[in-house]
């Protein structure tokens, strides 16, 4: 092989670990954004208190004879 061959071949793999690493630093930026938007819908939920203060008995029995 002569010297040529041995620097294409180094070239290559350094083109291909810089592209590696590009790639992985892309995917990363993405989770990490969809990490953001998806603990940004949990906040969003409206907290479950009640608006109307109703005796706690109401809605604990149902009427099966109509």
């Amino acid at each position: 092989m002569d010297v040529t061959g041995i620097a294409n071949v180094a070239t290559t793999m350094a083109e291909t670990s810089t592209n590696q690493a590009v790639s992985i630093a892309v995917l990363k930026k993405a989770m990490d954004l969809s990490a953001a938007g998806a603990l940004a819908l949990i906040e969003a939920i409206p907290d479950t208190q009640p608006i109307q203060n109703l005796p706690p008995h109401l809605g604990q029995n149902i009427n099966t004879t109509a």
